[in-house]
């Protein structure tokens, strides 16, 4: 199969006004035809940011400009939006949770009054949801512009955001509770592990919010820009939310390390201890260690008793002194 055959199979045109839905699949390039068709509304998906000779000649028939066809053959882009006269490219560098962990895909969007061409990385997508609510007339999807497909399409990825965050919550839930911090170091891996999650997703969220609040300004979304401030709404609310999950995660390890701490200073007491009670004891018995051949005490028939009584009777006031300080 070559190229051309590949980026057809690929592709496929998604028309609907509030009367009518149709979902087209093209057998050549030049059938594809974006041009404005009464009050329809055009979603044109292609799977695959390889194609782009392809791209370019369905752009040019459809007077694209040629800056926005030439920003889609970079499959490289950090997250951006470009408007150009009644057009609009968008690129979205998107995070998704697989196998328990982030794949990044690139999302290229093309925009104007009557249509949207979206381009994507990988086969497969969050947006079957929105083709069934406007082939089953729900919502009021059938009833406005590109530009609510494009609010739509991009809900869709702050959901995808939402349920990876619920799948990170619900696996911490365990180690974010306080009666469950044991100080481990299996358990300051995990706690760290899926603190570094939360931090990528946020930062995903917050480039996205960031898009977002460029596409509220655009020119092209001026009569539906209230839906793409409840979007920014929505990505600071789960940004707020996941602060406050890694601020829980973040406190248990602090707790983790006091206890550490604490347990450290619990040991290095007791051996103070013991030290102290045995300094006395030693000095006595290094003075009667040292050989000087005139020592009287050495001579005393019951000395030897009386200086370990003596050394008892010091590690017995020491000992009592120290429980009364409840030192120990």
């Amino acid at each position: 199969m070559d190229t051309s055959q590949r980026f057809l199979k690929n592709t496929s045109l998604i028309k609907y006004n509030f009367n009518e839905f149709g979902r087209t699949e093209f057998s050549s390039i030049e059938s594809i035809n974006l041009g404005e068709q009464g009050d329809s509304v055009l979603w044109l998906n292609t799977y695959g940011l390889d194609f782009d000779e392809e791209i370019k000649r369905v752009g040019q028939r459809n007077n694209i400009d040629d800056f926005i066809l030439r920003m889609t053959l970079d499959d490289e882009h950090r997250n951006k939006m470009i408007e150009l006269n009644d057009s609009m490219f968008l690129a979205l560098k998107i995070m998704n949770f697989k196998r328990d962990d982030f794949e990044s895909e690139q999302m290229l969007f093309i925009v104007k009054g009557h249509f949207i061409w979206s381009l994507q990385e990988y086969v497969g997508d969050y947006f079957e949801n929105i083709r069934e609510r406007i082939k089953n007339k729900q919502g009021i999807a059938r009833k406005k512009k590109a530009n609510y497909l494009l609010f739509l399409i991009i809900e869709a990825i702050i959901d995808n955001y939402a349920e990876s965050y619920n799948y990170l919550s619900e696996n911490s839930k365990q180690i974010r509770s306080i009666n469950n911090i044991t100080p481990s170091q299996d358990f300051v891996i995990a706690t760290e592990t899926s603190k570094q999650k939360l931090f990528v997703l946020k930062k995903a969220i917050s480039s996205l919010k960031e898009a977002i609040m460029k596409i509220e300004k655009a020119t092209i979304v001026q009569d539906e820009s209230h839906f793409f401030t409840e979007l920014k709404e929505q990505a600071s609310s789960m940004m707020d939310t996941i602060d406050f999950d890694v601020q829980q995660l973040e406190s248990n390890l602090n707790l983790v390390f006091n206890m550490h701490s604490d347990r450290l200073n619990q040991v290095m007491k007791t051996l103070t201890i013991f030290s102290v009670l045995f300094i006395p004891i030693t000095f006595i018995a290094s003075i009667y260690g040292m050989n000087f051949k005139y020592m009287p005490e050495l001579e005393t028939h019951y000395g030897y008793f009386v200086v370990l009584g003596v050394m008892f009777l010091i590690a017995a006031v020491l000992f009592w002194y120290f429980k009364k300080k409840k030192w120990f």
